[in-house]
């Protein structure tokens, strides 16, 4: 059965074409009843995957390629399968094995710098240059600050985070791992693997964690 994302992947891959100038040439016709089966129906999806997008800079079609993490959570109807239980238990071991805590003992940053971070969603497009700071666009998904006025309701509201939690380190060790990599606690998580995937460097994932945690932070206000 084609998934909600593969679903979705078609018409955003459509759309990229159009919007780039480009015209597919003769594009494999989806079945009419939504499944998308084995083989050559793969094969076809690959195909108008890989002419739908270009290479551009930093944004290249290797993105299009799925590990293993993202081949089972793209699936809904194999991701809590029983015959999954170990393969789960696998790569979500491997997902924890990747996160890499403060070289230098030190936890938290600055969290002014933190906010700007979480403001911000700049970065990773064709038209960013390799080596430049990306954004952590915290707030697509999450409620920081209560005098924010716009933010998504994707992932839970992070008001108060510290002032609830505490600073134990139990809790700054838990808070490290989920910005550095979600998929550790939680395989199938929506949260980017910021950490692991290189969005983030170390010293930002340090300014979000003050941000989250210090007691002067807007956060815990």
């Amino acid at each position: 059965m084609m998934t909600f994302k593969k679903k979705t992947t078609v018409v955003l891959s459509l759309l990229a074409a159009m919007t780039a100038g480009s015209v597919l040439a003769a594009p494999p016709a989806l079945p009419k009843d939504g499944s998308w089966g084995s083989g050559a129906g793969d094969a076809n999806f690959d195909t108008m995957m890989q002419s739908g997008f270009q290479s551009k800079g930093i944004a290249t079609t290797e993105r299009l390629k799925q590990d293993p993490t993202q081949k089972l959570c793209s699936n809904p109807t194999t991701i809590y399968s029983a015959k999954n239980t170990a393969l789960r238990e696998k790569l979500q071991g491997e997902n924890e094995a990747s996160i890499k805590y403060p070289s230098n003992g030190n936890w938290l940053g600055n969290w002014k710098n933190g906010e700007k971070i979480a403001q911000s969603g700049k970065g990773l497009t064709w038209s960013d240059k390799a080596g430049e700071a990306n954004g952590g666009n915290c707030y697509n998904c999450h409620q920081i600050t209560k005098e924010e006025l716009a933010y998504g309701t994707i992932g839970p509201s992070l008001y108060n985070y510290g002032k609830l939690r505490g600073n134990s380190e139990e809790t700054i060790r838990y808070t490290w791992g989920k910005i550095f990599n979600a998929k550790a606690t939680n395989i199938c998580s929506l949260m980017p693997r910021a950490g692991a995937m290189g969005v983030l460097n170390e010293d930002q994932i340090r300014d979000l964690m003050a941000l989250l945690l210090d007691p002067e932070s807007p956060v815990n206000k």
